[in-house]
């Protein structure tokens, strides 16, 4: 794979208790350089105006003021400091370059994975939260429905917290698809099955909230009966994956089960949908708080692009999971009849 990466996005420094670490990205960096084919990419920061397709102006003055003050804790889960603007522009920057080569047609050892932080996930238009300060893959999604023929983007978010923020940006629109499966419970506490769009983009959000507990066997049959189906029927021309790797079964946040292995089997139907609809893959980091787990995550994707086939799970899915997935595929047979 081809990885966007930038050294500003380790001057972000919340402060040696915060889960949200440089170490994280280091440890991703020592982790690939074990691996064959890995190639650095290091793109241009995000422009102002890219970052306002997705953030309200006046939001991004109060940020920029925050940290050109200095910085301090913008709530009790997201700290920034003076670095945390620039360390913002670069990691949306490669997130934008994901998207950009993704639609030139990047695929297989050069499929593109933005490797920045801070996260983004859960930023809204006109706030930061859990960890997030831009959006980065709605940044990234804005972007290339801006500036490419991309006219439809799809949008699938495994990491194990809920991302409000992707959701919130979208809501109402039709031509980008959101998609979660996540640990219902979680902060930020959204993400509930009937959260399906609204407007234009009624139909253009799924969501599947699984109990504490779920792992390789649950989420693969989320991705074969839900998502995957939904991004065909949707039919994008890019496909961006907001990857997370917390709902690991060793993450020190979480209580889901899914194994590096199992990442392996996401990637590679994630590959496969693209493939199916002929749209361009590319990935965006988001969170992973055991540096063990994240780094090799990481690099399970890696090897997914470098030729290894994933062992899929043959474990039953549990009756909780199966109830769940059930669920939504009722909710989304009533969709249109509201």
């Amino acid at each position: 794979m081809r990885f966007g990466y930038d050294d500003a996005c380790l001057d972000h420094d919340p402060g040696p208790r915060h889960p949200e670490s440089p170490d994280r990205l280091r440890a991703i960096r020592q982790e690939l350089s074990k691996r064959h084919g890995v190639e650095y990419v290091s793109a241009r920061d995000a422009k102002r105006e890219e970052v306002e397709r997705a953030h309200e102006s006046g939001y991004v003055d109060r940020l920029v003021e925050f940290c050109e003050s200095g910085g301090g804790s913008w709530d009790p889960d997201t700290t920034a400091v003076e670095e945390t603007w620039p360390a913002a522009l670069a990691s949306a920057g490669q997130s934008m370059w994901a998207a950009r080569r993704a639609v030139a047609g990047d695929s297989g050892r050069e499929t593109p994975f933005a490797i920045g932080r801070p996260p983004g996930h859960h930023a809204v238009a006109d706030n930061a939260m859990g960890f997030c300060f831009l959006n980065n893959v709605a940044v990234a999604a804005e972007h290339a429905l801006a500036t490419t023929e991309t006219e439809r983007v799809a949008i699938l978010d495994w990491d194990v917290h809920h991302g409000n923020g992707t959701q919130d940006i979208f809501y109402d629109r039709g031509d980008v698809f959101y998609a979660s499966v996540h640990e219902d419970g979680l902060y930020p506490g959204t993400g509930d099955i009937d959260e399906t769009g609204e407007g234009d983009g009624e139909g253009t959000t799924l969501n599947v909230p699984f109990d504490a507990g779920a792992g390789d066997a649950e989420y693969v049959a989320a991705f074969d009966e839900l998502v995957i189906p939904a991004f065909e029927a949707f039919d994008p021309d890019l496909v961006l994956v907001s990857a997370g790797f917390d709902a690991h079964r060793h993450d020190p946040i979480s209580r889901m089960h899914v194994s590096t292995d199992g990442y392996g089997v996401l990637t590679e139907r994630m590959q496969t949908v693209s493939d199916a609809v002929n749209a361009g893959l590319g990935f965006v980091l988001e969170g992973g708080y055991s540096l063990d787990t994240l780094s090799e995550g990481v690099g399970m994707v890696h090897e997914v692009f470098d030729g290894m086939t994933p062992v899929t799970p043959e474990e039953d899915v549990s009756e909780d999971a199966r109830e769940v997935i059930d669920d939504v595929l009722d909710a989304r047979q009533g969709i249109g009849s509201k």
